[in-house]
């Protein structure tokens, strides 16, 4: 059992398509088939159950996958720290964000780090800002950044950047909506608006609270991952959506839509970094972490 078989074990598993795995890792269909294998056998336990339609995790193979994650995390730990003595700091670094924050946040974290560390690559991954804390949390990505959840997991660390309102808007054209809904909420009008949501997430739940207050259940048009869509969406005249501010002011289609003056308002993000606590130790994360303490 090496690095490599490890690698492959957890790349198949965050796959489940030895095709795809196969691509990912260059490497042949048998040479992947082999390496499961071996570790099955060196285990003695299956880990994936093979159909011809699917690939899945046995639950010893939920299991390995942790160790797997573990041990090449602390292999990881100990070769950037040997390379840290000799103030060669080198490696990789995953980062995952929203679109948004690839272009808000992104080029004043990573200019001063790529400056100081040319050496540490950064692989950068952009979807869903819900899944923001998963993806950390699950060993997916080093780093993430998006909103602070009302309740931050014990084993995330989180630095903030800024904090941004959460605004309803509508369609631009035509106006009497958004003039009908700019005052003080009226339970009747909001329960025929179509409303434009996030299908999970920090916005969909400080949305649902919202409409709770109400004592209504709105009328879901359309739920969709990404904030980006909803603007787009609401732009095309299709309801009321509900997005963080940063999220309208660096889109090009902000223009096409109204930010409606609501009260009571959404609670306002707060938007940062997400690591998580044990990989602080990693020399890597810990440089890049330290870094952006400097900042605040």
């Amino acid at each position: 059992m090496d690095n490599k078989s490890l690698q492959l074990f957890l790349t198949l598993a965050d796959t489940l398509h030895f095709g795809r795995c196969s691509a990912v890792c260059h490497v042949s269909p048998s040479t992947l088939s082999r390496c499961i294998q071996q570790l099955e056998e060196e285990l003695g336990v299956p880990l994936f159950i093979r159909d011809n339609r699917s690939v899945t995790l046995t639950p010893e193979g939920l299991t390995f996958q942790r160790y797997a994650r573990d041990a090449l995390l602390q292999w990881d730990t100990l070769r950037s720290s040997l390379l840290a003595q000799r103030n060669e700091l080198q490696g990789e670094i995953s980062i995952y964000c929203s679109v948004t924050a690839s272009y808000s946040f992104l080029y004043e974290i990573l200019s001063s780090f790529r400056r100081d560390y040319p050496r540490i690559e950064i692989k950068l991954h952009t979807g869903d800002p819900a899944e923001a804390v998963r993806r950390v949390q699950q060993g997916e990505e080093d780093i993430a950044i998006g909103a602070k959840p009302d309740q931050l997991p014990v084993d995330i660390a989180f630095r903030p950047i800024t904090r941004s309102p959460l605004v309803f808007i509508a369609p631009a054209e035509p106006a009497q909506l958004s003039q009908e809904l700019n005052q003080t909420p009226s339970a009747e009008r909001w329960r025929q608006v179509p409303m434009i949501l996030s299908e999970a997430g920090l916005a969909r739940k400080r949305t649902d609270r919202w409409f709770r207050h109400l004592g209504i259940k709105p009328l879901i048009y359309a739920q969709v991952a990404g904030n980006e869509a909803i603007v787009s969406m609401v732009s095309l005249g299709f309801g009321v959506g509900v997005v963080p501010q940063i999220v309208l002011e660096n889109n090009p289609l902000a223009s096409r839509v109204i930010q409606l003056d609501i009260h009571p308002a959404l609670e306002a993000f707060e938007v940062g970094i997400f690591t998580q606590e044990k990989k602080l130790r990693h020399p890597l994360i810990k440089a890049f972490w330290q870094q952006q303490s400097l900042k605040d």
